[in-house]
């Protein structure tokens, strides 16, 4: 039964490692979470926030933009900044002070190419970011209607209701854990319900989990050694 225990704890966090690391075997496609004041665009944008991606690709977002509190959540593109029904959602992370390391990441693998995938940060204070323009997409149609562009103009008018989900699978791309690793000062949140990990809250957004689907680890490289040491140890 220990052996089993310590194998299950070596398997979690090989699926973290995994996941929040740029994989060797996959297409990588990367995407800056918020900026600063003085960049072109501003605080609140995605760099770049429209990417072509085929399936298996792997969308991997830094949240480099600091200090800065976003998420990465799913949309439709005509309620372009409330949460999608059946949507992923990074839930958010708030980094307080510049130079933070290491970069939280948080990589979406793209599952169903054929259609657009429209997402924005549901971050509301001080104003809300998606209405600020911090809106992106994979796949948009370069030209007719829903283009990444009218996507942008229609978040500038819309409605910011509805904001605390949190759900790693999404349609048309999924994700396995939360951002990560996330270096000492910086929190993540809300936590999924029923998860030992998990953020301890922040100065915006609520605390509570609306049925998060997938897993939560967090883990920094200091982590892993004292779980495999543990494991070692145990069977010395």
């Amino acid at each position: 039964m220990r052996f089993a225990t310590v194998i299950a704890s070596l398997s979690a966090l090989s699926l973290a490692f995994a996941q929040n690391s740029n994989s060797t075997n996959s297409t990588v496609v990367t995407i800056q979470v918020g900026s600063t004041a003085d960049a072109q665009g501003g605080i609140f944008q995605f760099i770049p926030p429209s990417v072509n991606a085929t399936n298996g690709t792997v969308i991997n977002f830094q949240f480099s933009g600091m200090p800065g509190n976003h998420s990465i959540t799913q949309s439709t593109f005509s309620n372009p900044c409330t949460p999608m029904s059946g949507g992923f959602d990074s839930g958010w992370v708030w980094l307080p002070t510049p130079g933070l390391t290491p970069i939280p990441q948080w990589n979406l693998t793209v599952t169903d190419d054929s259609k657009p995938i429209w997402f924005f940060c549901k971050q509301l204070q001080p104003a809300p970011h998606c209405k600020a323009g911090m809106v992106g997409a994979i796949n948009a149609p370069a030209s007719g209607r829903n283009t990444f562009e009218n996507y942008r103009s229609q978040a500038n008018q819309a409605d910011t209701s509805g904001q605390d989900v949190l759900s790693l699978v999404g349609v048309g791309a999924s994700a396995s854990a939360r951002p990560g690793p996330l270096p000492s000062g910086a929190t993540d949140y809300p936590a999924p319900s029923g998860s030992a990990a998990g953020g301890s809250g922040g100065n915006s957004g609520s605390g509570n989990d609306s049925g998060a689907l997938g897993v939560s680890v967090h883990f920094t490289t200091a982590s892993a050694l004292v779980v495999l040491v543990a494991g070692m140890l145990f069977f010395a």
